[in-house]
């Protein structure tokens, strides 16, 4: 699904904002704050709410969620004193009210190419282009149902070109071999990588003698 408002696209299904097909980069929870504002447009969401949904059962200070806002301001170019499409509602939250339309996109009927998997225990995620989210929640596309693993704890962008792992700000770390990861880093093929307290290996496409046991992946 993408939402349109002004010259911007946000597209939900890639986590991208946009403007005329250039990308305008967010952090992850920029970008979940400004999803939450535009999908309750124009009704306005209170500090308290908004601070519940993008840190659910932990405590952060106020000035956090103040600090993405401004960030979502410049990545719009919306001026806090005249702003078109954040609007604060003083002593109570935030609102989005610019206009905006809602168009669904069409779903790629070809699988895509597999460029790299994940292997948690016995269980394999063959990786195409794009972002795929590590976590716990049910719809992400690297599920691990465990305790330690947050609901989106991390993510993967993979291109042609290589493939991209980063930490969403996750509670017990996201880790490759003893290191934990503070910054985006760029995979190599068996590295051993730890979501949590669960180990998993990533692999790239034609590391394998054989492929004749990589099922789901041709």
């Amino acid at each position: 699904m993408q939402i349109c408002f002004g010259p911007f696209v946000l597209d939900l299904a890639t986590r991208q904002l946009l403007r005329e097909r250039s990308e305008i980069h967010l952090s992850p929870k920029a970008f979940d704050l400004l999803v939450l504002l535009v999908e309750a447009r124009p009704a306005a969401l209170s500090k308290i709410d908004l601070q519940q949904r993008l840190w659910p059962d932990t405590f952060v200070a106020e000035a956090n969620l103040s600090n993405l806002i401004a960030e979502i301001r410049a990545g719009l170019d919306d001026p806090a004193r005249a702003p078109v499409y954040l609007r604060t509602v003083h002593r109570f939250g935030y609102a989005f009210s610019g206009p905006a339309s809602t168009s669904m996109q069409p779903r790629v009927t070809s699988p895509p190419q597999v460029l790299c998997w994940l292997e948690w225990g016995t269980t394999r995620f063959p990786l195409g282009a794009g972002e795929h989210v590590i976590g716990r929640d049910a719809d992400v596309e690297v599920r691990i149902d465990a305790s330690t693993v947050s609901r989106r704890h991390a993510r993967l962008l993979v291109a042609a070109t290589g493939t991209v792992l980063e930490d969403f700000g996750s509670k017990n770390g996201t880790f490759r071999g003893d290191t934990r990861i503070a910054e985006p880093v760029r995979l190599a093929d068996g590295d051993h990588l730890r979501i949590g307290s669960q180990r998993v290996v990533f692999h790239l496409r034609g590391s394998e003698s054989t492929e004749t046991h990589a099922e789901g992946m041709v």
